[in-house]
This record gives C-alpha cells, sequence and structure tokens, in this order.
C-alpha cells in the first residue's frame, strides 16, 4: 500500500472537485458499466460515507470478515477498483430511488465527513476495514466515490 496517496476527500480542492462532478449528475445520467442507475449510485455513495461517518454496518457474512484484510488492500492500493466489483449487503442498492433525495443524502454525508478534524476523524473505526489514519480515510473515500463518478461519466 502506498504511504502517500494521489488525492483525498478531505483536502478542500478535491471535495470541491468532488461536488462540481456530482453537480453534473441528472437524473438521466446513465452508466458506463454496472447494474445501478444514477439514483442507486447516488445512495450506494451516501451508505459508504455514513458508515465512514459511524452508522453501524449491519449484517456482513462471514465470508467479508474472513477476506477483510485484502479488502483493506484492495480499498488503500493505487489500482482502480474492477468494474462491477461485488459489494456488502447493506451498499447493494437494488429497489428504486429518487434522485434529488438521495442527491442530498449524499451531499450531507460528504458535508458532515469533511468537517471533521483528524483527531476526530482518526477515532472512528470503520467496521470492516479497521483503524485507519486521516490519510488512508480520505484516500479510500475519495477512491470509491471517484469509480462511481466515473461509472456516470463526471
Amino acid at each position: 500500500m502506498p504511504t502517500t496517496y494521489p488525492k483525498n476527500l478531505y483536502s478542500p480542492e478535491v471535495y470541491r472537485e468532488c461536488l462540481e462532478r456530482i453537480e453534473k449528475l441528472t437524473p438521466d445520467s446513465q452508466p458506463q458499466w454496472g447494474k445501478m442507475n444514477v439514483a442507486q449510485m447516488l445512495a450506494h455513495c451516501a451508505e459508504i460515507i455514513e458508515v465512514a461517518n459511524g452508522k453501524p454496518l449491519t449484517n456482513t457474512p462471514w465470508y467479508v470478515k474472513f477476506f477483510k484484510g485484502a479488502i483493506r488492500r484492495m480499498v488503500l492500493s493505487d489500482r482502480p477498483y474492477p468494474k462491477s466489483t461485488k459489494t456488502h449487503p447493506q451498499y447493494l442498492q437494488t429497489t428504486d430511488h429518487d434522485f434529488t433525495t438521495e442527491k442530498a443524502r449524499l451531499l450531507k454525508a460528504l458535508a458532515e465527513y469533511v468537517a471533521k478534524d483528524r483527531e476526530t476523524a482518526e477515532q472512528i473505526i470503520h467496521p470492516l476495514l479497521g483503524k485507519m489514519s486521516y490519510e488512508e480515510k480520505g484516500w479510500a473515500m475519495y477512491k470509491h466515490l471517484n469509480h462511481h463518478l466515473e461509472q456516470f461519466g463526471v
């Protein structure tokens, strides 16, 4: 795993870039891969950030816990995520969602995420990935969000 990361969601410039990209999404945005529509993707990303903010992660299958070290290495590596990677059951989005509602939910979760100072952020232990540094957290959340923004061409 790298010791320095290319981007960090805690960086004001990177956060602003992500917000600008989210604003380019519309209810009609189409994925370049995968099964989720844009509202489902927003709900998925919001759920990921909410868990990073301290929301419980429930019903983790035993085999996911068994592979948590490998999952952590994949999350923190500088390699992009493979397209259409399987996700934790809590993050899976299969029902219809409202674009406006889910966009607002994601923006709220992101604002709460970046508002944390280093000490507060590092005190939140991720239920699957474990204890992470401020830099690791900033990279992990950026990498995931970037993956899905690229999925929708923004």
